[in-house]
């Protein structure tokens, strides 16, 4: 039996060959005979909103099974994160993966529907692998943002790569490596 992956995609268009979609192609490529992929369209990703997205995310945990991959793209990782850390998981986490997810609350990253709890580390379930992976010159978040989340999830292993890539339409070979380590 296949693994579940539930995949949260990027802010911003999501058209084929927009926001998320290279990235999620490259990935389902490479890990295909291992994993069953969930991928739900998010509502209005150009304008999104953390409790349409929320919903959305209630109805995926309810169709998703024991030992789940999670994987969250930019801001998909973000409402990952606070889904995990404000309400009842009914499933075990396997893994979190975080890809250039932004820390919102700090600098210029503003929006109050997407801040976590102070204490937001605290309130996540276990999740025996957490990563998050970070280009050392992402031009939309940067990476300032992987130190305030490796300060507040103790366990969190962070991969900071070079280059400036955010959107990772070449696929993310490190977070592959990562998750067939895990098998």
């Amino acid at each position: 039996m296949s693994k579940h992956v539930l995949f949260i995609h990027s802010a911003g268009p999501q058209s084929v060959h927009e926001g998320s979609d290279a990235l999620k192609a490259s990935l389902v490529k490479q890990l295909s005979n291992d994993y069953e992929w969930v991928a739900p369209p998010m509502p209005f990703p150009e304008d999104p909103k953390y409790a349409q997205w929320k919903a959305v995310l209630d109805e995926s945990f309810a169709s998703i099974h024991d030992g789940v991959v999670l994987i969250g793209h930019s801001l998909g990782g973000s409402v990952l994160l606070k889904y995990l850390s404000e309400e009842k998981c009914h499933v075990s986490i396997s893994t979190l993966c975080l890809i250039a997810s932004p820390f919102w609350g700090v600098e210029d990253w503003r929006r109050e529907d997407f801040v976590l709890f102070e204490d937001f580390g605290s309130r996540l379930p276990t999740i025996p692998h957490m990563y998050l992976y970070q280009s050392k010159h992402d031009e939309h978040v940067p990476d300032t943002h992987m130190v305030y989340y490796s300060e507040k999830i103790r366990s969190l292993n962070t991969r900071l790569l070079s280059g400036n890539d955010h959107l990772f339409q070449d696929g993310l070979p490190e977070l592959v490596a990562d998750l067939k380590e895990l098998q």
